[in-house]
């Protein structure tokens, strides 16, 4: 009985690596990974998400920080216009989304598309990098293919199941109570960060993707990553990071592009 639930355990605990499920279609650049999605449902995601992005918008409104710069706003609207349309090359039900877009003054480099469409720029991120409309559209793009993919949901569900597995493990022995946590970090180094960078680059790739169909020079993204770079400050090593290494990325991003720079020139030659 004993071997029979440690081998349980070690199921449960690796169980989640498998993945049983796909988000969206492949697209032109052939995003195809099935991932983990047990436990959480989109409509629970999507639900959370827009609690917190509302809560967002009411801070930022209160402290007089939400679409402050009107200017802003509209051009980060302008390339969202271009994008959504796009975003049914990966998955119809998007084009069905409450898709929502704000600009919050703030020094943070940062933006973000929580699950179902909900989109924020901080300010910054367009004055600091002096981002043209097709850099915004490479970050608008990327933080699209997050939520179309359902990146948040995936890392839900296999913490919950990683979870379980290492209550089970305990439980069974198969690990001592004093190790569990060294368990988790082996498990967040060695199967955790390595997937979200696998997000991180699938985003990158979907993103190109979209920005190139919407009209806007996919090589805009290498730009972008670049000033990114430029920006400084101490990194983890790769290995320990979520985000994919810079040249990593760049050197991704340029594989891609014998793909999208046709999507780009045939979508130049259509009206947007």
């Amino acid at each position: 009985m004993r071997n029979t639930l440690q081998v349980l355990g070690i199921f449960i605990f690796s169980g989640f690596l498998l993945s049983c499920a796909t988000t969206t279609d492949e697209g032109s650049v052939g995003v195809k990974r099935t991932q983990f999605l047990q436990g959480a449902s989109s409509d629970q995601i999507r639900a959370e998400a827009a609690k917190s992005y509302e809560q967002t918008k009411q801070d930022a409104q209160k402290k007089g920080q939400l679409d402050k710069n009107p200017s802003e706003l509209q051009r980060v609207v302008a390339v969202s216009k271009r994008l959504i349309p796009q975003t049914a090359i990966f998955r119809k039900d998007a084009l069905g989304w409450a898709w929502e877009v704000h600009v919050i003054t703030s020094p943070e480099l940062n933006a973000y598309c929580m699950p179902g469409g909900k989109i924020i720029f901080y300010s910054d991120i367009i004055e600091k990098l002096n981002l043209t409309d097709g850099e915004i559209a490479a970050i608008m793009g990327h933080e699209m293919s997050h939520a179309l993919r359902e990146h948040g949901r995936e890392r839900i569900s296999e913490a919950m199941a990683e979870q379980v597995g290492l209550g089970v493990l305990v439980a069974t022995g198969v690990v001592k109570p004093q190790y569990a946590g060294v368990a988790a970090m082996a498990a967040s180094v060695f199967y955790d960060l390595p997937h979200s960078r696998t997000q991180e680059s699938e985003a990158d790739t979907m993103g190109v993707e979209l920005m190139a169909r919407a009209g806007y020079d996919p090589r805009d993204a290498l730009n972008l990553w670049k000033k990114m770079g430029s920006m400084g400050g101490s990194k983890p090593p790769e290995i320990l990071s979520t985000h994919p290494a810079d040249q990593v990325r760049l050197n991704h991003i340029a594989s891609l592009l014998p793909t999208v720079l046709p999507l780009y020139e045939q979508s130049t030659k259509a009206p947007h």
